[in-house]
């Protein structure tokens, strides 16, 4: 951890245990506020391939979220999902190799995420915001998703036609929103009773337990083809939170198990190229 992102937590650590010494609320809401605030935005300079990309946009509440197209129109459609505090531009290597497959290629860049208007995000945005995608410039025939990215797509996908002709690459997805939480708690170290406000302002959100914001359980209503990359050695989205799903043995789930690559070099990494290429 950078000795800046150590001086943050230190900060909000200290701030949260104050806020709830006066109300556990009142400290749940800084964290939850917390959790879904990206802390810096991808900084990757725009390469000749996206300034020469086709502008899309949508609009969200009242934010203008950015997006991208190349090769339009053709028959079939990719969708390309990053993750947290990424941008589509993170992906940029994908885009050709699909477009010579014969694919029209879109990628969108999440509230709050690269070009895309504000400060928060949570994954019913990032839910909501797929399914406008689909609606507007589908609809869609394969997506790829990282991360936070793959489990949005894995919600959406509950509320998408779609058939077992339709295809999924999961890049070390956020399998489960609990760990992603349980890193929080642990973090700020928060008391019990925050934790607990904690967890009521996510059901007041959504309508759902943590419990349910899992791709574990989104898998039970979804028909695609998947194509699983998961990293032996991640460290965010642990291949622990995986285990389940590979001993399940889902008819429609192929994995891809790696070692070394973590959970960012995993999807810059040429075999795991080759490997969606082959799929899609």
């Amino acid at each position: 951890m950078k000795l800046i992102q150590k001086l943050a937590v230190g900060y909000f650590r200290v701030n949260i245990k104050v806020l709830a010494f006066i109300s556990s609320k009142w400290a749940a809401k800084k964290a939850f506020k917390l959790f879904c605030t990206p802390f810096s935005r991808s900084k990757i300079k725009t390469s000749v391939l996206f300034e020469k990309a086709e502008k899309l946009f949508l609009i969200a509440g009242s934010e203008k979220l950015v997006g991208y197209r190349w090769n339009h129109p053709q028959p079939k459609r990719f969708l390309i999902l990053h993750g947290f505090q990424s941008s589509a531009k993170n992906f940029e290597r994908f885009v050709q190799p699909m477009v010579r497959k014969g694919y029209e290629v879109i990628a969108f860049d999440a509230p709050a995420h690269g070009e895309s208007a504000g400060k928060q995000i949570n994954v019913l945005q990032y839910r909501s915001m797929i399914v406008d995608i689909c609606n507007t410039y589908g609809p869609v025939h394969a997506f790829m998703a990282h991360s936070f990215g793959g489990l949005a797509i894995s919600l959406a996908l509950e509320n998408i036609d779609h058939t077992n002709e339709t295809k999924m690459v999961l890049i070390a997805p956020a399998t489960e929103t609990s760990t992603a939480i349980q890193s929080l708690y642990n973090t700020l170290r928060l008391n019990t009773e925050t934790r607990l406000e904690f967890e009521r302002l996510v059901f007041n959100a959504g309508g759902q337990p943590v419990a349910w914001y899992s791709i574990v359980r989104a898998l039970k209503n979804i028909k695609a083809s998947i194509l699983w990359f998961q990293d032996e050695n991640d460290d965010v989205t642990p291949i622990a939170d995986v285990q389940p799903v590979i001993e399940a043995n889902y008819s429609n789930i192929a994995f891809n198990i790696t070692k070394g690559l973590g959970h960012r070099r995993i999807y810059h990494d040429t075999d795991v190229l080759n490997a969606v290429l082959a799929f899609l």
